[in-house]
Order: structure tokens, then sequence, then C-alpha cells
């Protein structure tokens, strides 16, 4: 089935595109989520005229991004957490963790955007990578220490 996407859908296209899919995927996922439409007349000649706001407004959400990206740059968190005797932690740090830390220091990025593979489960450094915008991606340094033990970075 082909259909005509309304919004960037990852790994499939971009807005205003005409991709072909599964019938079963349009029908239950793409449509009723309002991410495509099907290919008539009447919604090409919508998609093309709502193309120039879509592009303006794609043109601001990268640059906002980019202006994000650039105060991130160089950034570390660091999140305290109980350590037992091997150097596992207690329990684990999560993306909302990383986002809470984030929020701290007055960066509000939602958790969906911070791409952990898994938690975290022990201490050290970690490089998480931060998709602010599907073409701006940067990566902050998280620090994860014993509770208790005392804080280096101070920013």
């Amino acid at each position: 089935m082909e259909v005509i996407l309304k919004e960037h859908v990852e790994n499939l296209g971009r807005r205003g595109e005409i991709v072909k899919v599964a019938d079963g995927y349009a029908r239950n996922f793409l449509l009723p989520r309002k991410l495509a439409l099907l290919p008539t007349e009447g919604n090409k000649k919508h998609i093309e005229r709502e193309r120039t706001k879509f592009d303006a407004r794609e043109a601001e959400d990268r640059r906002g991004a980019e202006a994000v990206a650039a105060r991130m740059t160089g950034l570390i968190v660091e999140i305290a957490r109980k350590v037992g005797e091997t150097e596992a932690l207690y329990g684990s740090v999560t993306n909302a963790d990383v986002a809470a830390a984030l929020a701290a220091k007055g960066f509000e990025i939602d958790r969906r955007k911070l791409q952990m593979p898994e938690p975290i489960k022990r201490r050290g450094e970690f490089d998480i990578p931060v998709k602010l915008h599907r073409e701006v991606t940067i990566t902050v340094k998280v620090s994860v220490v014993a509770e208790g033990e005392p804080e280096k970075l101070k920013s």
C-alpha cells in the first residue's frame, strides 16, 4: 500500500514522501496515528501546499536544537548512587535519572531523546547520545559516583 507521510517516521521516510508499506502497518499504525494519508489527488495537493510551512518549521526546530547542542557541549552530569562492595550499583541509572540531572543543570530534555541502550549498573563515566533533532545529536558525559564520595565535578 502506498501512503503519503504527514510526519517524519524513523527508518521509513520524511514528511511529504510517498512510500510503499505493508497494508497492516498502514492500517494499524500510520493511519490511526495520523502519521500518513492515502495518496489521493486532493491529499497530494494539500501536502504540497503545506510543504513550505513544514520546511520553515523544520528549519526553526533544527536551529533551536543546534543552539541547545552548543550550550551542552562539554557538559558532564554527575549522578550519585549507593554502591556495593563489588562496585555494582544498588539499582541502576536510567534515562529518566539522566533527564532529571540535566533538568537540574537547566536543560529540559525529554527522557525519550536520551539514547541509552540499557540502564547503567556500575560506576564510571559513560557517553550518552542525546538526539535533540533528527539531524542533531550530541553526546553527554554521565559520571556515576558512589554516594558520599566527594564530588569532583562542579559546574
